[in-house]
């Protein structure tokens, strides 16, 4: 680059970034998400009125303002990011975890389980989570690529991690002034964060398409 430092290994260093967000923030979407649907389509009740005034509420609110707010009040670090990203995860996950669990909880050996004395956390642990664990792996499998987008963007805007600490989109913000003369340091970080996404866009439809073959199969 212009101050004579070696782009590959900038670029290497910097995927730690990307793929700590790509990973993280989804887990903890889902994880979050995944509480919180079980619990609204198990109850029902009560419990899932609640459950989903808090979603709909939280949906209400931009999701650039969350990454903002954050990014001011907490700072640039990497939990950080990853925790404020992981936030937008959730309602979409808790709604996917709710369908899911309203399908499975009233089946016929969740009721035998229930009429045998079985715990509502033994049923929701050992008979629902593993009926809904697949529409969760796609939807992880869907927001992985879109993490690692938003952090190139937080990057590219200054709210993510800082300098010296390299990131794919902080070194495209660095090349962009430098456009005219030396394009190669926004283009290859960019070329490198598209396979990357597109890569993990080709993976998980494959994924997708052999758990859809697996269910018919059961079906």
């Amino acid at each position: 680059d212009v101050l004579g430092r070696d782009l590959l290994s900038r670029i290497i260093w910097g995927a730690r970034v990307s793929l700590t967000v790509g990973f993280a923030a989804p887990a903890i979407g889902v994880g979050a998400g995944l509480i919180l649907g079980m619990a609204a389509g198990y109850y029902r009740g009560w419990v899932d009125e609640v459950v989903g005034i808090a979603i709909d509420s939280w949906l209400a609110i931009p999701g650039l303002v969350v990454l903002l707010l954050f990014a001011v009040i907490f700072g640039g670090s990497l939990f950080m990011v990853c925790f404020s990203l992981g936030l937008l995860f959730i309602p979409t996950a808790a709604r996917i975890t709710r369908a899911a669990t309203l399908n499975y909880a009233g089946r016929e050996f969740v009721l035998a389980a229930r009429a045998l004395g079985a715990s509502d956390f033994r049923i929701l642990s050992k008979e629902v989570f593993p009926n809904i664990i697949w529409p969760l792996i796609a939807f992880i499998l869907i927001d992985i690529p879109i993490a690692i987008v938003i952090e190139g963007s937080l990057s590219f805007l200054g709210l993510s991690v800082k300098a010296p600490t390299p990131s794919w989109g902080g070194i495209i913000a660095e090349g962009r002034e430098h456009l005219s003369t030396a394009p190669w340091i926004s283009l290859y970080p960019t070329l490198v964060m598209f396979v990357t996404v597109l890569s993990f866009n080709l993976v998980g439809d494959a994924i997708r398409r052999r758990l859809a073959d697996v269910r018919e199969g059961a079906i």
